[in-house]
Parts: structure tokens; sequence; C-alpha cells
């Protein structure tokens, strides 16, 4: 394998760090930065995307330090989708460091598809960090906020003690057995000793900060509440989606032998037994606390550690069934997501905040963009026919349908109750927007065209997904070993 071979296969990669440097440059360059930045960036992202379409379908370098699978191929798409509408969305702030931002969210993207496209475990630690330093500032990059600042420290101190868990666990896990490798690690688990669990634990909890699960979510509400909208966007998306592409891999791969069941009539150690009980932690304290939350921002991280919840149900069900449940649901989520913090940053920049009298009266000042968030909000409720809906069901019936005798069945009523819970903090969003009266003097919601193009696509991605989920649920299937 020479190094040009080695280059054609991280194409993708390659073309997103030469346009990061050239929006760097440009950044410091000329004065018209913001929307030049915006258009060479989102150009880079579209270049890369036909990069990953045009690599070939199956190949491996260096013991699965980069792999490409027709899944793998699928899920860098998907986060540099994301990354685009992210672009987009971050053009409402401007400013004139919006090159440096730009170039921070393309290198972030860089981590996240070397997260998703290698199975061993210090390619994977460097991706993860690649991504978090990046992360990190973008989180604390509104200097003129001394929230963002808060957001910022915050997030960097529970991810580097989150990081410093994944790396001591990796460590036990290769001083265990050798290798690093995920397709190396499964035959030589044999019995479990402490150490070996250990490591496994430690693992699993620097991945259940990354997906803000409970009770590793703490960063998670001041985060999504100081940082800059584009950044959330960002990290409960893209972020998101690529956390649970490679924990699934790590726990189903990897870690396989050692799953033990999670079963309320059965129940053995293992690794599937703590991602269970990780799952109903994050279900009852997300739903519950997000009940109390007058804050849209807030409210959406509190959801986001319920929705973590359920995702966690597939890896627990395991199998193919229960991995591309999971994958599934947590694309949606992510398109969901996306379209939502982008219509809360316009309502941010034309009201100056985002809690819900912000929101009062939505639909007089801008009704399309009221009708797009009421799309996200029923989807993220789970109502028929948008994706969440599907989404749910396929991963409830995933969990549900594993073993004999509905082992899982405790966890799924568990979901359901939380789901039930959901329906009313995300009604009152809906509240604020359709029923509240506002002041008459409140200006209409402006936004260009890009930027009412890019949600309205959104919203019908939600929407296609619902209605013809199939065409998604086979792909990733078909994709899977």
């Amino acid at each position: 394998m020479n190094y040009f071979e080695l280059l054609r296969l991280a194409a993708p990669e390659a073309v997103l760090v030469v346009t990061a440097l050239i929006v760097l440059a440009l950044g410091l360059a000329t004065e018209r930065a913001p929307v030049l930045c915006s258009g060479v960036a989102a150009a880079g992202l579209l270049f890369a995307s036909a990069a990953v379409l045009m690599l070939p379908p199956q190949a491996a370098l260096f013991n699965g330090m980069l792999v490409i699978t027709p899944l793998i191929a699928l899920f860098k798409v998907i986060c540099l989708a994301l990354a685009f509408f992210t672009v987009i969305v971050a053009r409402q702030s401007g400013g004139p460091h919006q090159g440096e931002y730009l170039a921070l969210l393309l290198l972030a993207t860089v981590g996240l598809m070397l997260l998703v496209g290698s199975e061993e475990l210090l390619v994977i630690f460097i991706g993860l960090e690649l991504t978090g330093l990046s992360l990190y500032v973008m989180a604390a990059f509104d200097k003129g906020d001394v929230r963002s600042a808060e957001a910022g420290l915050k997030y960097f101190l529970f991810g580097s003690t989150a990081s410093a868990f994944t790396l001591f666990g990796i460590s036990l896990i290769y001083g265990t057995t050798g290798v690093t490798g995920l397709a190396a690690i499964a035959p030589k688990l044999g019995m479990i000793t402490p150490i070996l669990a250990a490591g496994l634990v430690m693992t699993l909890i620097g991945f259940a900060f990354k997906i803000a699960a409970a009770p590793f979510h703490l960063w998670a509400p001041d985060t999504y509440q100081g940082a800059p909208v584009s950044s959330v966007a960002f990290i409960a998306s893209a972020s998101k989606v690529a956390s649970f592409v490679v924990l699934g891999k790590i726990v189903l791969v990897g870690f396989g032998p050692a799953q033990g069941a999670a079963g309320w009539h059965a129940m053995v150690a293992g690794w599937a037994p703590i991602l269970a009980a990780l799952a109903a932690l994050s279900i009852l304290i997300g739903n519950l606390v997000a009940l109390a939350q007058s804050n849209v921002r807030r409210l959406l991280a509190y959801s986001a550690v319920a929705h973590a919840g359920y995702t966690l149900l597939g890896l627990v069900a395991g199998g193919r069934e229960g991995y591309s449940a999971t994958l599934f649901y947590t694309t949606t989520y992510a398109f969901t997501l996306v379209g939502a913090f982008g219509i809360i940053g316009l309502v941010r920049r034309e009201t100056g905040g985002d809690d819900f009298a912000h929101f009062s009266g939505l639909r007089r000042r801008s009704p399309w963009l009221a009708g797009c968030m009421a799309v996200f909000m029923l989807s993220l409720a789970g109502l028929p026919p948008l994706a969440g809906f599907f989404g749910k069901f396929y991963l409830f019936s995933a969990a549900l349908r594993v073993g004999g005798n509905h082992g899982l069945l405790w966890l799924v009523a568990l979901a359901l109750f939380g789901s039930l819970i959901s329906f009313y903090y995300y009604l009152m969003v809906l509240k604020a927007i359709f029923v509240d009266k506002t002041a008459d003097n409140i200006p209409v919601l402006s936004s260009d065209f890009l930027q009412r193009a890019s949600i309205t696509l959104l919203a019908v991605i939600v929407l296609f997904l619902g209605v013809f989920p199939g065409g998604l649920v086979w792909k990733i299937t078909s994709s899977l070993p």
C-alpha cells in the first residue's frame, strides 16, 4: 500500500482539510469573509461528498485504521450533509471571524469522518479528540456573550474528563487483549476479567458523555443554551450521529461476546445491562426535567438526553435489526434538530432571546417558519406521519422482539411513558407559537432565501422519512455486514 493509494481512499478528509485552510486564509485576507467563506465551505463539503461517492465499495487499510464499506460511505455523506446545513445556519451570525469558525467546523467534520470510517480504537480516539477540541472552541466562540464562555468551559471540562476515561479504558482493553482493532478484540475476550470489565465500563462512560446520556449529561443544558446556535446544531446532530455509529461498532463488533443480557427475567452481566441502565436514566431524567424548562434551547437539551435513551434501545437489543433501528433514528433526529435550531437562530436574531415568550405569535410573524417548527416538534414528539414516529416504532419493536419472553418489555414500557411525557413540553412550544398573543410592535421575522429553503428542505426530509422510511431503512440494513 503506497501513500498515493492512501490519499485516494482518504480523499474526502483531504478535501475538507484543504478547504479548511482555504477558508481560514480567506477569512484573514478579505473584507467579504462571511459570504465568501460560507460559499467556499459549502462547496468543499459538496466536493467531499462527491469524493465519498467515488470511493471503492470495500477497502481496509492498516488493520482497520481506515475502512470503507457502503454503510460507512452512507454515514460519511450524512455527516457532510449535516455540516452543510450547519454552514447555512451559521450564515445568520456572520461576523469578522467567520473564516476561523467555519475552519473549525470543517475540522470537526474531518474528526467525525475519522470516527465513522475507522475500526481501530486509537484512530477512533484521535477522531474523538479532533472533533472535541474543535467543538469546545465553537461552543465558546461568541466572545460577546458570557454564557458562551461558560458553555465552552463546561463542555471542555466534562469532555476532557470523559476523554481521560476513554483513553484509560482503551489502555486496559489493550493491556488485556494485546490488540486495539475491533475485529481482533472480539476473539480475545474470553472470560471477562475485572481489568477488562473496568476497561469496558470506562470506554462506555466516555461515549455516554458524547451522546449526552444521563448521568453524564450535565454539560448539555448550559452548552445548548449558551453556545452559538450553529455550534449547538452541529453538536446535537452530526456529533450524535457519528457517536452512535462508532458506539454501535465498538459494542457489537469489538465487545460482542461480552454483551450479556438486560432482560427483566434473565439479566446477565455485560455491556447490555450498562447501556440499558443509561437508557432508563436518560429517559426519566431528560423528560422529567424538560417539563420545568421555559427556554427552548434548554428544553431541547434535556430532550436530547431523553432521545439518547431512546436511541440506546437499539444497541441494547443488539443484532442487525437493533443497530439498524438505532442508525435510522439518530439520522432522522439529527435532521430534525438542525432544522429546529435553524428556526431558533432566526428567532433569536430578531427578538434577542429564545425563551417561550420570544416565540409567542410566531405564526403571525412568519407562518411558513411556524409550520416548519411544528413539523420538527411533532416529529420529536413521535406523531405520525413524521419520521420521529416511525423511528420510535422501529426502535421499540426491535427491542420488544429480542429474546423469546419480551425481556426488554420493562425498558420499552419506560420509553413509551417518557414519550407520553414529552408530548406536554413539545406542545408547550407549539402553544407559544400558535396560541399565545404577542405585542403588535414585534417585527416580522425575516430571513434570506437560502435559509428559508434549507429549513423547508429539512422539514420535507423529516416528512418524507416518515411517509416513505423504507428507502433509508433498506439502505442501512443492506449495508450492514
